[in-house]
C-alpha cells in the first residue's frame, strides 16, 4: 500500500459519477499515493476500483418497491460490513444511498477508521428525525447545498459544505443534434421501477409530439443496468427514439444537445439546469409509497432547481398530476415561446450560481475533508 486505502461505497449512478470524481481528487491531492476497495458502478471502476459485487444491486427506491430485493441488499448489506472490518481502511466514504449507507454505517459502529457520508440526507425536506440517527454513526457529512449545513448545527457530526459537481463549470454544451427539428431529451430514471412507471406517460408525450412538431427528434439517454428495460419498452413507440447507452459524461453530451426535456425529479433536474436546458419535471411513485411520503414531506417543490429557487422555475407534474396532456402542453410553450425558455435559463443560472464553492471544484474540496479526516484520526 502505497498511502491510505480509502474505502468507497455507493449504489447507484449518480453515486458512482460523484464517487468517480473523488477518486481523481485523491489521486491528485495525494500524488497517487492513494488505494481503493469497496462498491461501485462503471465510473468508480474505470478509475481503478474492484467492486465487490454488481452496484446495480443496491438501486432501489421506494418504501414498497424495496420489499422484493429486501433479502439481496441485507445479504450485501452483511458482505460490505464484512469486508470492511478484514480490510480496515484508513476511512470508509459512503455516497448517498441513505438508507443503505445508514445501515452499513451502524452495522459497524464503532468503527476503527473515520466514516464518511457523501451527500447528506434531505431532512431538510421530510424526515428530520434522521439527523440523531445520522450524527450517531457518522464522523464527518459532506454536503452539496450551502443551506443544508444549519440543518445540522447543533447534531454534533462534523458538516462540511463542499459544493455542488454541477456547478463547477465544467459541463459546457456539446450539441450532438440529428435533423432539423427540435431535439427533445426523454429522462425517465435510472431505475427499473421509474422505467416501468414512466415510460407509457412519456410515450405518449413523445408520439404527440411527433404528430404535431415536424422533423422532431427524441433522444432518450440510459445506464447498461436498465438499458434492456428501456429498450423493450419503446420498441412499440409510433415515432422513433434513438437510445443513447453510456456513463454520465454520456449523458450529459446528449442532454446538452436538447432545445427540452422531460425529467423525473433529482440530481437529473441539476443536471439540466448546468446545461441551462429548458425542461419538464414528471414523476410517478408506488401510490403506497406517495401516500406515505406526502405525509411526511416538509417542501413545496419537488424539483431541486424550484427548491432552490423556491418558486416555480420548471413546472411539475407529480403522481395523479403526471398527465401526457399537461406534460405536453407545458413542453410545447417551452418550444413555441422564446420568453417561456429563456425566463427558464435565467432563473436555473442564478441557482447554480449559487452552489459554486470558493475553494475550488467540490470533488477537490472533498477530497480535502476527507484526507484531513485521516490525518486527524492517525496522529496520537
Amino acid at each position: 500500500m502505497t498511502g491510505p486505502l480509502v474505502y468507497l461505497v455507493a449504489g447507484e449512478p449518480s453515486g458512482d459519477a460523484l464517487g468517480a470524481e473523488l477518486m481523481r481528487a485523491l489521486v491528485r491531492e495525494t500524488g497517487g499515493a492513494v488505494d481503493f476497495a469497496g462498491v461501485g458502478g462503471p465510473e468508480m471502476e474505470e478509475e481503478g476500483l474492484t467492486s465487490i459485487y454488481p452496484m446495480s444491486e443496491l438501486s432501489v427506491m421506494g418504501l414498497v418497491e424495496v420489499v422484493p430485493g429486501l433479502a439481496r441488499v441485507l445479504r450485501r448489506l452483511a458482505q460490505t460490513a464484512r469486508h470492511l472490518r478484514a480490510t480496515r481502511p484508513g476511512v470508509l466514504v459512503t455516497i448517498d444511498s441513505q438508507a443503505f449507507s445508514r445501515r452499513l454505517a451502524e452495522r459497524i459502529h464503532p468503527a476503527p477508521f473515520p466514516v464518511v457520508h457523501y451527500v447528506g440526507p434531505t431532512v431538510w425536506a421530510w424526515r428530520p428525525s434522521r439527523i440523531r440517527k445520522v450524527s450517531s454513526v457518522v464522523d464527518r457529512l459532506l454536503l452539496l447545498f450551502p443551506f443544508e449545513v444549519s440543518c445540522w448545527e447543533d447534531s454534533g457530526v462534523d458538516a462540511v459544505y463542499v459544493g455542488h459537481p454541477l456547478a463547477d463549470g465544467k459541463n459546457a454544451r456539446s450539441s450532438c443534434r440529428e435533423g432539423k427539428g427540435p431535439c427533445i431529451v426523454l429522462l425517465p430514471g435510472s431505475r427499473k421501477g421509474e422505467i416501468r412507471r414512466h415510460l407509457p406517460v412519456f410515450r405518449e408525450v413523445a408520439e404527440r409530439l411527433a404528430r404535431n412538431i415536424p422533423d422532431v427528434t427524441m433522444v432518450l439517454p440510459t445506464v447498461a443496468h436498465i438499458s434492456k428495460d428501456v429498450r423493450h419498452g419503446t420498441r412499440s413507440w409510433s415515432c422513433p427514439v434513438r437510445i443513447v447507452e453510456g456513463p454520465s459524461s454520456e449523458r450529459l453530451r446528449v442532454m446538452a444537445g436538447a432545445d427540452a426535456a422531460i425529467a423525473v425529479s433529482g440530481t437529473v433536474a441539476l443536471e439540466l439546469a448546468a446545461l441551462g436546458i429548458p425542461h419538464v419535471i414528471a414523476y410517478k411513485a408506488n401510490p403506497l409509497t406517495a401516500a406515505i411520503v406526502r405525509r411526511l414531506v416538509t417542501v413545496r417543490y419537488a424539483s431541486l432547481v424550484n427548491i432552490m429557487a423556491d418558486r416555480d422555475v420548471t413546472p411539475e407534474f407529480i403522481q395523479e398530476e403526471c398527465r401526457a396532456d399537461a406534460i405536453h402542453d407545458a413542453l410545447r410553450r417551452i418550444l413555441d415561446d422564446p420568453r417561456e425558455a429563456e425566463t427558464q435559463k435565467l432563473h436555473m443560472a442564478s441557482v447554480m450560481q449559487t452552489l459554486r464553492h470558493p475553494d475550488g471544484p467540490p470533488s477537490s474540496v472533498a477530497a480535502r475533508a476527507v484526507l484531513e479526516l485521516i490525518a486527524g484520526h492517525d496522529s496520537p
